[in-house]
């Protein structure tokens, strides 16, 4: 097990710090960090502070990841998912929410589980420049090409 210094941030006030809700669970919790609630109108993104600064080890990142309750249920995602925190990176951990539903907005409470968390390896490979790629049984068809008859 690695451990992971975090700094709460004095807007995290109360609140636990991230954990897995099951020991099967990949991702962590993440919640929300807002002085007053933050309404997000359909169509609308924004900024969602955590209150929690952290120091990812060398050779793995943060993914920020959507809550599969909160997107099948109101339509609420993380945008450019996943989101990176990388192992240099210092500030403040933000999730950016999208509001995908066509008519309701959405409300962000201080505390309410807006995004997930997963730390994981990170490979890093050189380019080795090549005339030819090996062939696969695939080649060079793309998008939906798999399984088709």
């Amino acid at each position: 097990m690695q451990n992971i210094p975090v700094k709460k941030l004095p807007h995290f006030k109360d609140m636990e710090l991230p954990t897995y809700a099951t020991s099967g669970s990949a991702g962590m919790d993440l919640r929300a960090a807002v002085e007053v609630p933050v309404t997000i109108d359909p169509g609308e993104r924004k900024m969602i502070p955590t209150g929690l600064a952290i120091a990812v080890p060398q050779g793995f990142v943060g993914q920020l990841c959507s809550r599969s309750g909160l997107a099948s249920k109101n339509g609420v995602v993380v945008l450019c998912a996943p989101g990176l925190v990388d192992s240099d990176y210092r500030g403040e951990v933000m999730v950016t929410l999208l509001n995908t539903d066509k008519r309701s907005p959405f409300v962000v409470n201080h505390g309410e589980r807006i995004a997930q968390l997963m730390i994981t390896p990170v490979f890093q490979p050189q380019w080795h420049e090549v005339d030819e790629l090996t062939p696969t049984e695939r080649g060079e068809n793309g998008h939906g090409s798999t399984g088709a008859a």
